[in-house]
């Protein structure tokens, strides 16, 4: 079967996002192909697709990556890297929407793909200032003290660990004034643009290849393998495929339980006596439009949110600034904390599904070509489950949870 491999382009940011201003937060990638057949090919070089390659590799495969733009400097570079176990659908809610089994399996993977992923980031030695964290979830106008009891106990029933905090705990603890709110461990924060850059790093001392840039425009499963076509005419072939493009999904993909919006967020200069709880805990509102928030080790405050389902407003340069203005003003409002003009300020569209669920699964009318996309708010935690389950089908072995992230 063959068909052209469009994939969605637009700009993957607007502004400039901390991360591209930090060291060791890039990698050098070969300009011509070297050879041109693979065990695997996998098209993107942000997290998802340096996650899917350390799998790969690791299982001693001969991987080839291409990019149509540069490593570690797409969508991965808009992230705020809030490395969440708390999915963006609630367990509460999941479960009326999927049932019981899938959606406590779905948060149950997620605390271990964190866990999963702050053991390899030490296992490896990559240097992105990787810190595990509590996540503070606060009331808002989607879930009140009495929803947020009822999620606290729906969490503990199925083993994980779930704080909850009624008003006078939160203001005591945390100068938050708001009705309730749930604490939970095995979150982390880091460095994005250095996490991707450690991985790819890693994968090419594997002996794997990373080109850039590159452009595939059609795509054929032969007897046995794949062959790609780029838009210089070159044609590679392997015996597998796998698209980490992430909301620049190919069409064949598109479905009306997933689409794209955009988000915004900030970084302000480091600041100096932020409360001890801003430096070690991240936290998000239970609201829409929500706000979330963590720091990095400098003391920067990164912050976001006042996401809109419109796939393109965030190209508005007046937008950011406007949007950014209000960032910085439920910050304080929330938490007392002044933050003054931002240091950076960026935009950026993202993928989006009806359960809050990735899809990690096979192209429909392909056996040999996966894709990994509709992350969410939970690009890179997802992105160690996609790696991990798209890496066991292509050895021939059934994840367990592969059903739960299957393409809907």
């Amino acid at each position: 079967m063959s068909s052209k491999a469009d994939t969605r382009e637009d700009d993957l940011r607007v502004g400039t996002p901390l991360w591209v201003r930090t060291p060791h937060s890039t990698v050098v990638s070969q300009k011509r192909l070297g050879s041109r057949h693979a065990d695997v090919v996998i098209v993107g070089a942000g997290i998802s697709g340096a996650l899917m390659a350390e799998a790969l590799t690791e299982q001693g495969r001969k991987v080839l990556i291409l990019d149509r733009r540069p490593p570690a400097r797409g969508s991965t570079a808009a992230s705020t890297a809030m490395i969440q176990h708390e999915i963006d659908v609630p367990l509460t809610r999941l479960q009326k929407q999927i049932g019981a089994r899938a959606a406590n399996a779905a948060w149950r993977r997620s605390v271990r793909a964190v866990d999963d992923l702050t053991k390899m980031t030490k296992r490896l030695g990559i240097e992105c200032s990787m810190q595990e964290k509590p996540a503070l979830y606060i009331a808002g106008n989607l879930m009140g003290a009495r929803a947020l009891r009822t999620e606290a106990e729906a969490r503990r029933k199925i083993g994980i660990e779930a704080e909850y905090l009624d008003r006078s705990e939160l203001v005591a603890r945390y100068s938050i004034d708001r009705s309730a709110a749930i604490l939970s461990p095995a979150s982390a924060s880091a460095n994005p643009a250095q996490l991707t850059a450690g991985l790819l790093k890693v994968v090419l001392s594997r002996k794997a290849q990373l080109i850039s840039p590159v452009q595939i425009i059609d795509m054929a499963e032969l007897p046995g393998g794949i062959a790609l076509s780029t838009s210089d005419g070159q044609i590679i072939t392997a015996d597998h495929a796998v698209f980490c493009t992430g909301y620049e999904y190919l069409q064949q993909m598109k479905t009306a339980a997933h689409h794209v919006t955009s988000t915004w967020a900030l970084a302000s200069r480091p600041m100096r006596d932020l409360p001890e709880w801003m430096t070690s805990t991240i936290g998000w509102e239970a609201a829409d439009p929500y706000l979330y928030f963590r720091t990095d080790p400098s003391g920067r405050i990164i912050a976001g949110g006042e996401d809109e389902d419109a796939a393109h407003t965030n190209s508005d340069t007046g937008k950011l600034a406007r949007k950014a203005t209000r960032i910085a003003e439920k910050l304080h409002a929330l938490t007392g904390i002044r933050i003054g003009k931002p240091a950076y300020t960026w935009a950026a569209p993202f993928s989006v599904t009806r359960d809050g669920l990735p899809m990690f699964d096979n192209v429909p009318g392909y056996e040999r070509i996966f894709t990994l996309m509709g992350f969410g708010g939970n690009g890179i935690t997802f992105s160690v489950i996609g790696a991990q389950i798209i890496a066991a089908r292509i050895a021939g072995e059934t994840d367990p949870d592969q059903h739960v992230f299957r393409f809907r």
